[in-house]
């Protein structure tokens, strides 16, 4: 991969003028990258649709117009970036982020387009097998596409890899798609000149299974940020880190990350605080803790503060015989805003807990079983009120 990022230094040097705002760096670079793709893509349709006409190939001249429709799925990265980064609006308050994901979605389409296209082809040329010319000059022609297109697919996995875009990753395997595609032909033309075998179909079928099975991976990853996937695990232990760090939070629950295209991450999440603190100090740590989250990663974050009783002895000895409970159950499961609240006849004994998805135990069950167990261990004048809560991260 050291070749695209040599690439990316050398054109970079050029075309990418920004030096200090990151999304303005993004987008230049994947503007950048939709130009250079249409220039290539055109000259390639150019060179192979003369090469098809003089051998009389239909394989060639397919493969033509293929590139020709790469030219517009670079066009399509173009102005996906070029929207992405336009500014928020009264529609649309989080940005356009996200239109990066729908560039990345229609590359990843055409690629499946063009699988579909030369597997039929290639049984339709299994079934009638067609003669064609031989030209040293189309050789030429085929070599040299592929060498631009897997400088193209260099270029753009190097430009993926630095920016993280899910839409340069599409567009990286659509170049090495057309990459293995042009080999197949040019091994077919020289394979049916030398032997007199054609084998064109039989291998186009191959590589038409694997720009499949790439394509769907390359939708795969263009549209699970527009359902909605869970954060990195990586982002979300640098939350807690940075959360954590202040001694004051005891505990972060409840966090959620919204994704709004990359580098457009919004957090919420829940801090317990000691009930006893200065509430005023206690909301200029968390102030503080907001303001490090955009600082250190970049993102605009949201935190509630929720007060625990940390300072008596009572409450602490329920809360651990409770936790100890849960854990006997399940390890996964973890437990939240514990508090007590003690009445004249009966004492409340107040929590979520929090569990993965796809867990073993259904919520309602879960509820029966820690109920019974602690009101067993605690004595039947407790009572128990349990929220369960799913994890999003």
């Amino acid at each position: 991969m050291q070749g695209g990022a040599d690439m990316i230094t050398f054109l970079s040097k050029f075309f990418i003028r920004e030096k200090e705002d990151k999304a303005k760096i993004r987008q230049e670079y994947g503007m950048l990258c939709g130009m250079v793709g249409i220039f290539l893509n055109i000259l390639l349709f150019c060179g192979k649709f003369l090469a098809g006409t003089i051998s009389r190939s239909i394989a060639v001249t397919a493969d033509a117009f293929n590139n020709l429709s790469d030219a517009g799925s670079s066009a399509v990265t173009l102005i996906g970036f070029k929207l992405a980064g336009a500014k928020p609006d009264p529609e649309h308050p989080f940005g356009h982020g996200r239109i990066e994901y729908v560039s990345g979605l229609v590359v990843a389409a055409a690629i499946l387009l063009m699988a579909y296209e030369l597997i039929r082809d290639s049984l339709v040329k299994i079934i009638h097998p067609e003669e064609t010319e031989f030209s040293v000059m189309v050789v030429v022609i085929l070599i040299v596409s592929i060498l631009v297109k897997l400088y193209m697919y260099l270029y753009n996995s190097g430009v993926a890899k630095k920016i993280d875009s899910a839409a340069m990753k599409a567009t990286a395997t659509d170049s090495l798609s057309d990459t293995c595609a042009t080999a197949v032909v040019l091994a077919a033309t020289l394979i049916g000149h030398f032997t007199g075998l054609y084998v064109d179909g039989y291998c186009g079928v191959l590589v038409g299974v694997f720009i499949l099975c790439a394509g769907i991976g390359a939708a795969k990853d263009t549209l699970n940020p527009l359902l909605g996937q869970p954060p990195e695990e990586e982002f979300v232990q640098k939350i807690d880190q940075i959360v954590m760090a202040h001694e004051e939070i005891c505990g972060i629950h409840d966090l959620i990350v919204h994704d709004y295209g990359p580098g457009r991450q919004m957090v919420s999440l829940h801090a317990e605080v000691p009930a006893e603190g200065n509430i005023l100090e206690i909301h200029d740590i968390i102030d503080n803790v907001e303001n490090e989250l955009k600082e250190k990663l970049g993102c605009d974050a949201t935190i509630h503060m929720d007060p625990i009783v940390t300072s008596d002895e009572h409450v602490s000895e329920m809360k651990a015989a409770v936790t100890s409970i849960i854990k006997g159950i399940d390890e996964q499961i973890n437990m939240h805003d514990f508090r007590v609240v003690t009445g004249l006849t009966h004492t409340n004994i107040i929590f979520d807990v929090l569990i993965p998805y796809k867990f073993h135990i259904q919520d309602d069950e879960l509820v029966a079983r820690i109920t019974s167990q602690v009101r067993d261990r605690l004595g039947n004048n407790y009572y128990v009120i349990i929220k369960v809560d799913h994890s999003y991260v």
